[in-house]
C-alpha cells in the first residue's frame, strides 16, 4: 500500500487531515478548532509523504517528526499520526488500540472540560451556578475543570487582580498575561473556590485550569490554600498553553511545597520534553494533548513513562473535535494504571454530530465512554453531508 496524497480542508474551523491510498483507504485526523490557519502547515508534508507506505507509521514519522515543536506547531505531524493509525487499523481490520498493544480497560473515563456555557460573570456566585449546570447535565461527569486566574476572564473583569501588564485584543488565541497577582485578586479566587466547592462537595471532583502566567511565590501561596479543598489539580500555573517552554525546576519546587496535585503538559511537543519533568518528579500528574504530543503513540510513550515515575496521566483535548474523540478513545483504552481521565471534546458546532460516522447517540455515560470497535480509529465523515460545509477551495477533499 502507498500513499497517493495527502488533503487537508478547514471544515468548520478544524482543519481535517486526510491521507489517500492506492487501494481505496483513507484516514483522517483533526487540528483543534483553534488553529483553523494550520492547513498550510500540513500541506507541506505531502512530498514527504507520498510514496510511503501508511501502515509503517513509525517509518513515515521519522521522516516529519523533527518538522514539529511545541503547540501550536506538533498539531499538524499529530494530526498526520492519528491518520496513519487510521488506515494501519483499517488494513488490519481491527481498531488502532489492537495496534498500540490492545485495550487494558473496556470503557474510557472522561472528565468536563467542553460541555459548557457562557458564565454569567466571574463572581463567587458565578462559578457555584456553573458548576451547578455541569452537574446538572446527563454525562453525570465524575469531575468538572474551570478556568480561574490568567485562564479566565477574572484577570480582566476583577479590578486590579495582578500587577503585570495585560494583553488587549491580541488577535489570536493563546496571548499570555503574566505578573504578581494582587492580594485582591488571590483572595478573589479563593472564594470562587469555596462556593463551587460548597456546591460539589464529594459528589463531583474539581481541578482548576489556572494559567500560565503565574509567579512561583503566588503559585505556592495559592497551591497551599487550597489545600483542604481536596482539588484534583491546578493545572498549567507557571507554563501552559501555547508555551515553548517547561521550566520543570520551578515547577518540581511548587509540587514539593504542597499536598495540591500539580498538573502541565497540554502544549509539550514530543516525550523527549517530558523527560526532565518526569524524572525529576516535578508534577504530579501530566496532560499531554494526542493532537500536540505528536500523536497517540507518542502520548503512549509519554504514559510509560510517567508510570514508571509514579506521575498519574490526564490527557488533554477540549478542542480537539468528534475525530479527536475517536483518536483519544483508543489511545486511553491501551494506558496503564496512571491514567485518570482524559478531558472530552465535543463538537463546535452542533451539525458536526451529522457529519461523523460511528459515534452512539449518547457518547458520555456516567462519565464513561465505550471503545470504538470499528477498524482505524473507529470514526469516519459522511462526505456528502460535509461536501456543504466544504469551501470552494476544497471541493476535491473527499474525491
Amino acid at each position: 500500500m502507498k500513499i497517493t496524497d495527502l488533503r487537508c480542508a478547514v471544515i468548520g474551523k478544524h482543519p481535517i487531515v486526510r491521507i489517500v491510498t492506492d487501494e481505496g483507504l483513507h484516514g483522517l485526523g483533526e487540528v483543534e478548532f483553534t488553529k483553523s490557519y494550520l492547513k498550510p502547515w500540513v500541506l507541506h508534508f505531502r512530498e514527504a509523504l507520498v510514496g510511503e507506505d501508511p501502515t509503517d507509521v513509525e517509518r513515515v514519522m521519522l521522516k516529519i517528526r523533527q518538522r514539529g515543536s511545541f503547540k501550536p506547531y506538533g498539531a499538524a505531524v499529530s494530526a498526520i499520526e492519528h491518520a496513519l493509525w487510521d488506515i494501519a487499523g483499517k488494513a488490519a481490520g481491527v481498531p488502532a488500540y489492537k495496534l498500540l498493544g490492545g485495550k487494558v480497560r473496556d470503557k474510557v473515563r472522561v472528565y468536563n472540560g467542553s460541555i459548557r456555557r457562557r458564565r454569567t460573570g466571574d463572581r463567587p456566585e458565578d462559578y457555584a451556578a456553573d458548576v451547578k449546570w455541569m452537574m446538572e447535565q446527563p454525562q453525570n461527569f465524575f469531575m468538572v475543570k474551570q478556568g480561574i486566574s490568567f485562564h479566565s476572564n477574572m484577570k480582566d473583569t476583577i479590578e486590579d487582580f495582578h500587577y503585570g501588564v495585560t494583553q488587549k485584543k491580541a488577535g489570536y488565541h493563546g496571548a499570555m498575561d503574566q505578573g504578581v497577582i494582587s492580594e485582591r485578586g488571590f483572595n478573589h479566587m479563593l472564594d470562587c473556590v469555596i462556593a463551587m466547592k460548597e456546591v460539589l462537595g464529594d459528589k463531583v471532583s474539581l481541578a482548576l485550569d489556572c494559567g500560565p502566567g503565574w509567579m512561583l511565590p503566588d503559585a505556592i501561596k495559592f497551591a497551599r490554600a487550597v489545600e483542604k479543598y481536596n482539588l484534583m489539580w491546578l493545572e498549567d500555573m507557571l507554563t501552559g498553553d501555547y508555551v515553548p517552554w517547561v521550566n520543570p525546576q520551578a515547577y518540581r519546587e511548587l509540587t514539593i511545597s504542597t499536598s495540591t496535585p500539580i498538573h502541565t503538559g497540554e502544549q509539550i511537543y514530543l516525550r523527549h520534553n517530558f523527560k526532565e519533568l518526569i524524572e525529576t518528579q516535578a508534577v504530579r500528574v501530566i496532560g499531554p494533548d494526542p493532537a500536540d504530543v505528536g500523536g497517540i503513540a507518542e502520548l503512549k510513550w509519554v504514559a510509560e513513562h510517567a508510570y514508571m515515575h509514579s506521575i498519574l496521566m490526564a490527557p488533554h483535548g477540549t478542542a480537539n473535535g468528534l475525530l479527536g474523540l475517536g483518536a483519544l478513545i483508543n489511545v486511553c483504552a491501551t494506558l496503564p494504571a496512571n491514567y485518570i481521565a482524559f478531558e472530552y471534546p465535543s463538537a463546535t458546532d452542533p451539525w458536526w454530530e451529522d457529519l461523523v460516522v460511528g459515534l452512539p447517540p449518547q457518547i458520555v455515560k456516567d462519565s464513561m465512554v465505550d471503545l470504538l470497535e470499528a477498524p482505524g480509529l473507529g470514526l469516519d465523515i459522511d462526505a456528502e453531508a460535509a461536501r456543504r460545509y466544504l469551501r470552494e477551495e476544497d471541493a476535491g477533499f473527499f474525491d
